[in-house]
């Protein structure tokens, strides 16, 4: 089997997703090929090259390569895309992400620095402190894996007299000490 690729891997904005540019001209690789590179691509991106995590947000350029008349088959195109692609990944210093949630807590104000103090324990930042119909209104961005068990430490730090509620933000980079 043989199979050559020279692809160029770059960072898109947040949110931009996946695409594939084909500047093969010149016949180095047979058009033919060219789905089994993009499919060696995607499925490389599914499996993901930190913690088996999908790549998002990238634009994967297919710049040269080359082929032999008699060696060369799709899955050879396949599997060689897909390594160039694990390969281009772990050279570029990849960064795993995580979920950010908008959080919004309603407390009485005397358990204010509990909620506070139990937020910032979850890696929590806080962006606005408020009052609305008596209650203060803490608005704070917390990863999602701290958010797991939290209506009980809420109910336990507040006894049971403040609610939450909290919808997705953003991903953000996971820190290095986590």
């Amino acid at each position: 089997q043989f199979a050559h690729v020279v692809i160029k891997v770059e960072p898109q904005e947040a949110g931009a997703g996946y695409e594939f540019v084909n500047n093969i001209s010149g016949g180095a690789i047979p058009k033919e090929y060219i789905p089994a590179v993009q499919k060696g691509i995607d499925e490389a991106m599914g499996r993901g090259v930190l913690c088996g995590y999908p790549v998002v947000d990238v634009r994967v350029s297919l710049n040269d390569g080359s082929f032999h008349e008699v060696d060369s088959s799709e899955m050879a195109f396949k599997i060689c895309s897909a390594i160039a692609f694990k390969e281009a990944c772990q050279k570029a210093g990849p960064q795993l992400l995580e979920p950010v949630m908008d959080v919004e807590v309603m407390t009485p104000e005397e358990f204010m620095g509990d909620v506070i103090g139990n937020l910032n324990s979850k890696r929590g930042k806080i962006k606005e402190l408020a009052e609305r119909a008596g209650a203060k209104v803490v608005k704070a961005e917390v990863p999602l894996a701290g958010m797991f068990g939290y209506s009980t430490d809420l109910r336990s730090a507040t006894q049971g007299r403040a609610n939450y509620s909290m919808e997705f933000a953003k991903y953000d980079v996971v820190p290095a000490a986590i």
